[in-house]
């Protein structure tokens, strides 16, 4: 690609915190012009214009961003990729940064990915695949506990179970077919119960090379000590200490073997591969495969990450990582997440968030807003489950993290819920895992 001499304009589809860090980090770049975020939050409302838009209809994105003349479409969360979002925006000749419909299929079926990482040789957990309850519940009882129940369709990060016990994972299973998660969980897929401290590694790739991010690890259970129901991400850092020069290797194999395996495939695969990783002791084995940016993981990355993003979305846009090398900060950073109470569960919004002004004048705290939008004076309020991550970036582990929770405790807006624990496991060691 020649280099860029032009203003591009950019719509970024979403309105969480990964697509306000999205937002932040395009804006950095000097060959930035208008940005827009659909339908956005309230963070991106100050930082770019929002845009009401249904982001899961391509035409409707088609038509957006030809009426917004924009020079590249990002598509942050995955239902849009599910949906062919980008398929149509690339038939209508719109540069857009994310995988077409086929191979969003990685993160749409969790049965297509499993039969993806058999195809092509990927480390995973022994699993079954199921369309009934007996069936499945018969797996069950053949393989007994701990075991995971995984709802087979996006439920937007709610549809795994760890069952401890029988009687979890018979529970689980029961409200995958009783239609807790809609169609997402008419096929529920059951696998071997890995053990291990969890890792996850994001590339990008043009569709055969690939470029990583440092590894980052996140906290998905809603409350201290990971107990409680999975949620979307609790807080999140990177990079990972516990994380052996052996185990980072071997996960970038197993990486650039996916991105391979796409190409194998005749999947024009662009965008973001993520790669879910239990480090297990007889090494690392993929959980899963994510066809975006993680949320959290967004929000600990791009702050680290020192090339021009925008130029970056581009190449991989255009299917060219040729020469491209990226460059990154030395820096830790730790993300919390403030959310609203009851969250996974019912919660309320309309709350009023005060404080984010007196964080941010910390230096190295960004606070990256998800569930929130402004009121007609420009205050922000809560709409969402997972409100704010308040991000830290600092020399040390330990300081990013003192530093976040010390951001944490400048924001307040009734009911907040936040873990505490965020990155004490890892200051322990690998130990604490055993």
């Amino acid at each position: 690609m020649d280099e860029i001499n032009v203003l591009l304009d950019v719509l970024v589809l979403g309105s969480g915190g990964r697509e306000h860090a999205l937002v932040k980090a395009i804006q950095r770049s000097p060959n930035v012009g208008k940005v827009y975020a659909a339908p956005g939050n309230g963070g991106t409302d100050v930082d770019a214009k929002n845009v009401n838009l249904n982001i899961n209809d391509p035409a409707a994105v088609v038509t957006k961003a030809q009426e917004l003349l924009v020079d590249l479409v990002v598509i942050g969360p995955e239902q849009p990729l599910v949906n062919g979002v980008a398929d149509a925006l690339r038939a209508a000749d719109i540069l857009v940064f994310g995988p077409g419909a086929d191979g969003a299929r990685i993160e749409g079926s969790k049965q297509f990915a499993k039969e993806f990482m058999d195809k092509h040789a990927l480390p995973t957990a022994a699993w079954g695949r199921f369309t009934d309850a007996e069936s499945a519940l018969n797996y069950l009882d053949s393989q007994g506990a701990p075991i995971v129940v995984k709802a087979d369709g996006l439920a937007a990060g709610k549809g795994v179970t760890v069952a401890a016990t029988l009687d979890e994972a018979r529970d689980a299973v029961k409200e995958c077919f009783d239609g807790r998660f809609g169609s997402a969980g008419m096929t529920v897929v059951i696998e071997e119960c890995l053990t291990g401290p969890e890792c996850s590694l994001l590339v990008f790739t043009d569709g055969y090379r690939m470029l990583p991010m440092a590894p980052a690890q996140d906290h998905k259970r809603v409350g201290e000590g990971d107990t409680g129901p999975n949620t979307g991400g609790m807080g999140v850092y990177s990079p990972v200490p516990i994380v052996s020069e052996q185990e980072h290797a071997a996960m970038l194999d197993i990486m650039q073997k996916a991105v391979s395996g796409f190409a194998a495939d005749e999947i024009d695969y662009r965008g973001i591969l993520y790669g879910g990783f239990m480090l297990t002791p007889t090494g690392p084995k993929l959980l899963e495969f994510n066809a975006r940016f993680g949320d959290p993981e967004a929000q600990v990355l791009l702050p680290r990450l020192e090339s021009d993003l925008l130029e970056l979305l581009l190449r991989v846009a255009e299917g060219d990582l040729i020469d491209m090398e990226l460059e990154w900060s030395d820096d830790w950073v730790v993300s919390v997440v403030m959310a609203s109470g009851g969250y996974p569960g019912d919660y309320e919004t309309g709350k009023t968030i005060t404080g984010i002004e007196r964080a941010e004048q910390l230096s190295g705290v960004t606070v990256f807003h998800a569930g929130t939008a402004l009121d007609e004076t420009g205050q922000p309020y809560t709409t969402g489950g997972r409100v704010l991550n308040v991000t830290a970036q600092a020399a040390s582990f330990s300081e990013a993290r003192e530093l976040a929770y010390q951001a944490v405790g400048l924001i307040d807006f009734q009911d907040k819920i936040f873990r505490s624990d965020i990155g004490g496991k890892a200051m322990l060691g690998r130990e604490a895992w055993s």
